[in-house]
Parts: C-alpha cells; sequence; structure tokens
C-alpha cells in the first residue's frame, strides 16, 4: 500500500537493491519471516504501478559496486544462493535505468545527464561486456574499464577501451 501512496503523492522510491544480497537471508530467517522478505525492495511492483525508482548502494554500508546492484536487481539472489523475492526481479534494462535515467531525474539532473543524447553531458563508463547480452546471473563479473567525465577520461584510456 505504501507504493500505491506514493505513485498517489508522486513520490518516486529509491531502493537499497543490494539488501537482498547482503542481509536476504537474515531477513527471512531471523527478522521478517519469507513472506515478508520477499518485499523488500519490490522494484517490480513500483515498475507495474508507473513508478520511476532509482537505486543505491547506500555506501560505505556495501561497496559502491554499481554492476553488483543492477545484478542484485535482476537477480534477487542471497548470499546462501537463494532468490529473495522471485516476482520482484526486473530485466536488466530497467536495472540500468535505475542507476542512469531514473537517479537523474529523480534528483532534476535528466536533461544534463543519465542517458546518452546530443547536448547532454559525456558522463559515462565503459564496460568489458554488454550487459544486456551478458549472461543475467554473471553481471556483477562484468568491469568498468573507462569512466569519461564531461567527455574526458578519468580513469581507464579511451584507446584501450575501443580494442576491446
Amino acid at each position: 500500500s505504501q507504493l500505491e501512496e506514493m505513485k498517489a503523492l508522486d513520490i518516486q522510491p529509491s531502493f537499497f537493491a543490494n539488501h537482498t544480497y547482503y542481509w536476504g537471508d537474515w531477513h527471512r530467517e531471523v527478522a521478517l519471516g519469507g513472506k515478508r522478505a520477499d518485499f523488500i525492495s519490490p522494484q517490480a511492483t513500483a515498475w507495474s504501478l508507473g513508478l520511476r525508482p532509482s537505486a543505491h548502494n547506500d555506501s560505505p554500508v556495501v561497496p559502491p559496486d554499481m554492476l553488483r546492484l543492477v545484478w542484485s536487481s535482476v537477480n534477487r539472489r542471497t548470499q546462501s544462493g537463494d532468490i529473495l523475492g522471485p516476482l520482484e526481479r526486473i530485466p536488466v534494462y530497467r536495472a540500468l535505468q535505475q542507476v542512469t535515467i531514473n537517479a537523474a531525474w529523480q534528483i532534476g539532473e535528466d536533461g544534463d545527464k543519465g542517458s546518452i543524447e546530443v547536448g547532454k553531458r559525456a558522463d559515462l563508463v565503459l564496460l568489458d561486456g554488454n550487459p544486456l547480452t551478458a549472461d543475467p546471473t554473471d553481471l556483477f563479473k562484468l568491469h568498468v574499464v573507462a569512466t569519461i567525465k564531461d567527455g574526458k577520461a578519468v580513469f581507464g584510456s579511451l584507446s584501450d577501451s575501443a580494442s576491446k
């Protein structure tokens, strides 16, 4: 019901999606029980209600690993390997939207960043694989090979990245 209230009030959620991985087993077995634990970070439900959720790591609580965050949103695997809330898994494209355009939109900066378009800032990362075609269970194995900020490489090398 909170998500429906958020929709009515035009409040957009930001989910700590890695919660399912780092503490999902504990929530299921100790704190909440299976039914309530399955609804932690209900990303699929949020999308189905027409919300524009984002996802965050809440560092330094967990490492600032965006690919693990995308992986968690897609797979919802706990540390024991169980799936916590299988109905709340989302497609890779939606998970990427949560950490790019939706995050920029939530803070009012989507006109300047969050997607690759003419006239926007050139802030992006180059990965060593395509998250849209990679095996979803291996998304966290992708690596950033270059980071571009305002059109300039601040990590890695664009020439090295072009050959990969």
